[in-house]
């Protein structure tokens, strides 16, 4: 107990100097002081107090005074009020207001010494409380941490495997080599120019990545056919948008990418396929990848034409607005720079070429 330090704060000597003798003999270090503003200052330099024993009636700053200013600068250390019995009604107000407990004059030894003892006792509790909260959040702060760490190694896992796919799926569709790096990086453009969210953009990313991947279940001899397909060949290589879906929309993380995939297709004016789609019906992410995907078809070589200039993609893109595309996000697309969709597509051939 010779740590414990009590705060006696009364204007009347005889009951102060009683309270600090009977505190002393028990092994407290007690402090007496005489007014409210005393016992404030002294706290302000020094708040090492286990509780605070106070007198309700006080000249200057009374006891109720001080409970709320301690309460509001010090709410850790617990006060007992000290009053007469025809003031009970005070000290039941004192309680209301934050008072640990109060003690009625006049006292014998053992009511103050077991009030201190349960005041300390509670403030003991209290401080361990806030110490285990405050080890708690740490903990806690810490975890998350490790599993946003853990989630960030993971997505790049998933983006690294997306790349796998989207590389396995040039190799078998020779003819669009590096397309679906392209289209990605044209979608982020427009998207980042509609200002979209972060995590729009990303899951718009990967719908455009992916846009093909149901080509991986078209037979090779489609897929690979040089001259025109049949219309049967045609009917069988348009199911690779809901092939996509289906193989998609099965993996947690890609779910809201297989919308983009099922509905990359769709035309603004309902002309498109599997579903024939208008409008704001169609996903917005796919809206952006139709724009981003005829602007890289008509800028790439094809086995059948050689690229065109970008501002000659700009006026097709234009052309058909409102028709095949969306025409706000035509506008948006028209806003960007031609340098812009340059450097992208030099940035893809240099990454490609390492």
């Amino acid at each position: 107990m010779a740590n414990e330090r009590i705060l006696v704060v009364d204007d009347e000597t005889t009951i102060r100097e009683l309270i600090c003798s009977i505190l002393t003999q028990a092994g407290f270090d007690s402090r007496p002081v005489t007014s409210g503003m005393e016992a404030l200052a002294l706290l302000h330099s020094d708040d090492c107090y286990s509780v605070v024993l106070s007198d309700l009636i006080m000249a200057g700053m009374d006891g109720l005074s001080l409970l709320a200013r301690i309460r509001q600068d010090h709410p850790d250390i617990p006060v007992v009020m000290v009053t007469a019995v025809h003031d009970i009604s005070i000290a039941l107000a004192a309680i209301r207001n934050g008072a640990y407990d109060y003690l009625l004059k006049p006292f014998d030894r053992e009511q103050l010494l077991a009030i201190v003892h349960r005041a300390m006792e509670n403030r003991r509790l209290k401080l361990e409380n806030l110490a285990y909260q405050t080890k708690l959040e740490s903990l806690v702060a810490a975890r998350t941490e490790l599993l946003r760490r853990a989630l960030a190694d993971l997505e790049r896992s998933y983006d690294i495997t997306l790349e796998a796919l989207g590389d396995a799926l040039d190799l078998k569709d020779a003819e669009t080599e590096g397309h679906s790096k392209r289209v990605t990086a044209f979608t982020i453009a427009i998207a980042r120019a509609m200002e979209l969210p972060h995590d729009h953009i990303r899951v718009m990313a990967r719908g455009a990545f992916l846009h093909d991947i149901g080509k991986m279940a078209i037979p090779d001899a489609i897929l690979r056919k040089p001259g025109r397909l049949s219309p049967e060949e045609q009917e069988i290589m348009r199911q690779h948008a809901q092939l996509g879906y289906r193989i998609l929309r099965r993996i947690p993380f890609l779910r809201e990418a297989a919308d983009i995939v099922y509905s990359h297709q769709e035309c603004f004016d309902g002309s498109g396929y599997p579903r024939g789609l208008k409008g704001d019906q169609i996903p917005l992410g796919a809206r952006i990848f139709a724009i981003a995907d005829t602007f890289d078809a008509i800028t790439s070589d094809r086995p059948y034409r050689a690229a065109q200039s970008i501002p000659a993609g700009r006026r097709e893109i234009e052309r058909h607005s409102g028709r095949q595309f969306d025409p706000e996000i035509v506008q948006v697309f028209l806003s960007i720079s031609q340098q812009i969709w340059q450097d992208l597509r030099t940035e893809i051939e240099v990454q490609s070429s390492r």
